[in-house]
């Protein structure tokens, strides 16, 4: 792989992974808590989200390793739950979806615009755009279902924790004492591209279309 598509890949990475973070503090300010605003994470500023093991040292792991896939997370958005207005389970799992829900938005966007672009100029005149849009819009799509995952620190652990029963109490504890080091295990296991990637490349192919899609 070329070192400009890998930069380009990093790059779209980084700036996924912020607005994902951003739509985390924005859903959270909608619904009454100020606690990311006033943190400074509703900026596109990209140093107050990037962590350094998840949006760096992971991606880079993963290229080295030869990985045809690429992913990652920030810094967990901070909000206060008592200043959420409505109902403090339905109000976490909202800023908890919000993320994933960015980065579908990203991806049918450009998906979109690259249906446009092919119909209106033609796959030749586009071959370029093709390629660095399917990019963008198969890193949004996996960074989506990635983060859907029931792990911490992933968004898919904070729905699944604002519907569980009290009684469920040992579940959280366990996956929260121990989900990073499942997920670690789950991205450089087979199983991840076994199940994860046949996923996002379907969901991929329906966006942007078939005849178009690199994936």
């Amino acid at each position: 792989m070329s070192p400009v598509i890998i930069t380009f890949q990093l790059v779209t990475l980084i700036f996924s992974i912020m607005i994902h973070e951003i739509s985390h503090g924005w859903t959270a300010l909608k619904l009454g808590d100020t606690t990311a605003r006033d943190a400074g994470r509703l900026t596109l500023n990209p140093l107050k989200h990037l962590d350094p093991f998840g949006s760096i040292i992971l991606p880079i792991m993963l290229i080295a390793f030869g990985s045809p896939i690429l992913i990652g997370w920030a810094k967990p958005v901070p909000y206060n739950p008592y200043n959420i207005r409505g109902n403090p389970q339905k109000g976490a799992a909202l800023i908890a979806a919000a993320g994933p829900l960015s980065n579908i938005t990203i991806a049918v966007v450009f998906g979109i615009f690259l249906r446009l672009a092919a119909v209106l100029f033609g796959p030749i005149q586009t071959a370029g755009l093709i390629i660095l849009v399917n990019i963008v819009v198969f890193i949004n799509i996996l960074l989506a279902i990635f983060n859907l995952i029931p792990v911490p620190p992933l968004d898919g652990s904070s729905i699944l924790f604002a519907f569980l029963p009290p009684g469920a109490r040992g579940i959280r504890n366990f996956l929260t004492r121990y989900g990073f080091i499942i997920l670690i295990f789950f991205v450089f296991s087979p199983l991840f591209q076994t199940v994860l990637t046949p996923l996002v490349t379907n969901i991929h192919r329906l966006i942007v279309g078939s005849g178009i899609s690199l994936f």
